[in-house]
């Protein structure tokens, strides 16, 4: 099983792997008491979000056989959250990252930018 500062940091190297831009990863142990860290990425296409989502779900299943408790959003893709308890991955197009603005309500949190 990885720590949870691991599980952000593979969430964010396997997201820059596809291509993701503008990835982020948020420290929420201080904050919140559900989850330790957000990994916060971006797709150009709804096809590229559904690729990340794969490589973070195949990998993390092989290799560390470790499965989200929940992953919603897959079905239209601009944005999808894979729940893995200590880490929360969240996929999204550039007009849905720029809609919800995450970073902005976050932004108490340290946060540092990977890539």
């Amino acid at each position: 099983m990885l720590a949870p500062e691991a599980l952000a940091d593979r969430i964010a190297e396997l997201a820059s792997d596809r291509k993701a831009a503008d990835i982020v990863v948020i420290d929420l142990r201080e904050i919140v008491g559900y989850t330790d860290y957000f990994v916060i990425c971006t797709g150009n296409t709804e096809r590229q979000t559904k690729a990340i989502h794969d490589a973070i779900h195949q990998d993390l299943k092989d290799s560390n056989r470790i499965l989200p408790r929940r992953v919603e959003g897959q079905g239209q893709a601009r944005w999808i959250l894979m729940d893995y308890l200590d880490c929360v991955a969240h996929i999204f197009t550039p007009e849905a990252r720029s809609f919800y603005r995450l970073e902005q309500l976050w932004g108490e949190a340290p946060a540092r930018s990977v890539g």
